[in-house]
């Protein structure tokens, strides 16, 4: 019965069936599969790279059809003998709701779901903050709220593993463009994705510290890699820094054939599994078909056993109850672009989920829109009505002299006349016409046209749009205005910026609850964790208690904002002058510059005053009173100023 269950269950496997079908060519249908959802994206990878030239300044890279040529329209303007002007407001807009990002900086703190084991969650907090530290996340965040405004889409990597000689959770942030998600997936969580990957360049070193566990395996990736290996110089590109060739993407061949092409992808497989529940101890899991024997049959044969002996009834028995699913899991593939499988698996996180933190905006029908392509249109017309304003400048007559020839005297040619137009006091000499013509200057008024007025318009539609005003900006207000009205105004234009900054509050949030699941099951032995710093907090972190502890997750106001810190420390002062706290305790809790040697200093004097010594910064007149005996009280009046 058991070798019959066995052998359907292999059947139904489907990475088995994959395994006894293809073979050692199975890895191509994944790469195939792969492929099509990366392809998929091309339409975002374009738009993508639009918005970023935008963002950076180069607007005129469009191409426009003339004379059924297709050009860009910076050479067709130059072409035309004008230059592209522009005026980059995108660019200010993002910097703007940066700013307002920094200022409103959230980190995330656990609470445990148990009330009686919430000392745990202030821990797992403590422990979150220092691994936020560690990977730098203060700066990841910010340069992924830019990614997020300029493409719409957003992507981290939470692992587990060695760097730089340290082994840890860590965070990495994802390009987009290497980036792929299957296009079935229409869940704004992305809980209903069932294929992902990542699409890796690295060098070989680099791959043989992931991938080598022995020689043989050394001597397979360099087969593999020869040219990568041997550092081959034919057909590698030397492209500036920073600027790749542009709109260059292939799935299989890397830009430079110096790094490894690796394509990781994680896809839903599926394999026949029981889903038991124990009553006894009210556990809830999983087993494979062909542990069912060990973990659960055994387990009921055993317990009906010891009821038999005490003369239980059989229905009061706590037997583990099953019951037989098609269980859906997460398996991974690590692949190179020529069929090799280099590493394959089901997910070694407990969090049964990929390594992968993703969101997308807004994702109404699977569509991605960023933030800056709301303007893109308004900053284009206002770049066109620069460039038209300078182009009629330069173009209408400025200071034209018409000089009649009948006019010109003798012995002066017409550039004699103009030197001597343009020289301060000059005098010419004419003869006079019959017809009365005389020389006249002629000046073109080409301001008043209406351009200013477009421009004005475009700049007001410009921040309706993006809901960045001058408020918002930091710009002064107008004569007059008064302080709660420019504060209101900058808090109207924070309230239409509030569904993008909460997106991707949630998107920290996810990140967050997968960096405490990969804590939670990677550091397995007792550890210490000190945040340094004025709040500075050291904790024990114990596995044997945090391990199996749920935890929710809040996104809440940082404690390293000014105004927060400003709050605090008015707070504290008031404590003090009512003299409900110590000059200790105002020191620990507040936020001042010279607090942690000024408390040290005092932690230091008062040891020495416990030990008898005389304490150091005391007056020499005071010491020399003490060492005479003479003036006791000033002692003990010295031991209390320090002792407060």
């Amino acid at each position: 019965m058991a070798g019959a269950r066995q052998a359907n269950s292999t059947e139904l496997d489907t990475v088995a069936r994959a395994k006894r079908m293809s073979g050692d060519k199975r890895a191509f249908d994944v790469l195939f599969e792969a492929q099509q959802y990366w392809m998929a994206m091309e339409t975002f990878r374009q738009d993508r790279e639009r918005n970023k030239k935008y963002t950076y300044g180069k607007q005129w890279d469009d191409y426009i059809c003339i004379d059924g040529k297709m050009v860009k329209e910076e050479d067709y303007i130059k072409s035309q003998g004008n230059v592209a002007l522009k005026n980059n407001l995108i660019r200010r807009m993002v910097q703007a709701v940066l700013g307002v990002y920094r200022s409103q900086m959230k980190e995330p703190t656990c609470t445990a779901r148990d009330r009686d084991e919430q000392k745990y969650g202030e821990t797992m907090s403590t422990v979150l903050q220092c691994n936020m530290h560690l990977n730098r996340m203060t700066e990841i965040n910010a340069r992924c709220m830019e990614e997020f405004l300029i493409s719409g889409f957003v992507v981290q990597r939470k692992w587990y593993g060695w760097r730089e000689n340290k082994l840890d959770c860590w965070t990495d942030y994802v390009q987009p463009n290497n980036f792929f998600i299957d296009n079935n997936m229409r869940d704004f969580r992305g809980w209903d994705v069932s294929c992902l990957g990542e699409v890796h360049d690295i060098s070989f070193e680099s791959l043989c510290e992931r991938f080598a566990r022995c020689p043989a395996d050394y001597n397979r990736l360099a087969e593999i890699y020869r040219q990568a290996r041997d550092k081959a110089t034919i057909g590698a590109t030397y492209d500036y820094f920073g600027y790749p060739l542009q709109g260059y993407y292939d799935f299989l061949v890397p830009r430079d054939i110096t790094r490894c092409r690796v394509i990781e992808v994680w896809r839903k497989e599926s394999k026949p599994r029981y889903r038991c529940h124990d009553v006894n101890n009210g556990d809830v899991f999983k087993i494979d078909i062909e542990d069912f024997e060990e973990l659960v049959g055994g387990v009921n044969r055993e317990r009906m056993q010891q009821a038999l002996e005490l003369g239980m009834d059989m229905e009061d028995v706590p037997l583990i109850q099953y019951e037989w699913f098609m269980d859906s899991y997460w398996y991974y593939y690590c692949l190179t672009p020529f069929g090799d499988i280099l590493e394959e698996g089901e997910t070694p996180y407990e969090h049964k989920s990929h390594p992968y933190v993703f969101k997308a905006y807004p994702f109404i029908d699977g569509e991605i829109h960023s933030f800056v392509s709301n303007v893109i249109d308004q900053q284009r017309y206002t770049n066109r009505l620069i460039t038209m304003y300078d182009w009629i400048m330069r173009a209408s007559a400025k200071g034209v002299l018409l000089f009649p020839e009948e006019c010109l005297p003798k012995g002066m040619s017409m550039d004699d006349v103009a030197d001597e137009w343009a020289r301060f006091n000059g005098v010419i000499m004419i003869k006079q016409s019959k017809t009365g013509a005389l020389p006249q200057q002629i000046a073109n008024n080409c301001t008043q046209i209406g351009i200013s007025e477009l421009l004005s318009m475009q700049l007001k539609f410009f921040e309706d749009i993006s809901g960045v005003n001058g408020a918002l900006q930091g710009k002064p207000g107008y004569s007059g205005m008064s302080a709660s009205l420019y504060n209101q105004q900058a808090q109207n234009a924070t309230t239409s910026l509030l569904d993008l900054l909460d997106t991707f509050s949630m998107f920290v949030r996810e990140g967050a609850t997968k960096d405490v699941k990969n804590i939670q099951q990677f550091y397995d032995t007792p550890r210490v964790f000190n945040i340094v710093g004025k709040n500075s907090t050291i904790v024990e972190y114990d596995p044997k208690k945090i391990r199996d502890v749920e935890f929710d997750l809040s996104i809440v106001e940082s404690t390293a904002t000014p105004a927060y810190r400003a709050l605090s420390n008015d707070i504290l002062m008031k404590l003090f002058e009512m003299k409900a706290i110590s000059v200790e305790q105002l020191l620990e809790n507040g936020e001042f510059p010279f607090a942690d040697n000024l408390l040290q200093s005092i932690k230091s004097q008062r040891e020495q005053l416990e030990q008898g010594q005389m304490p150091d910064g005391i007056s020499p007149e005071l010491i020399q009173q003490a060492q005479q005996g003479a003036n006791m009280a000033a002692v003990a009046q010295a031991q209390q100023m320090l002792a407060a």
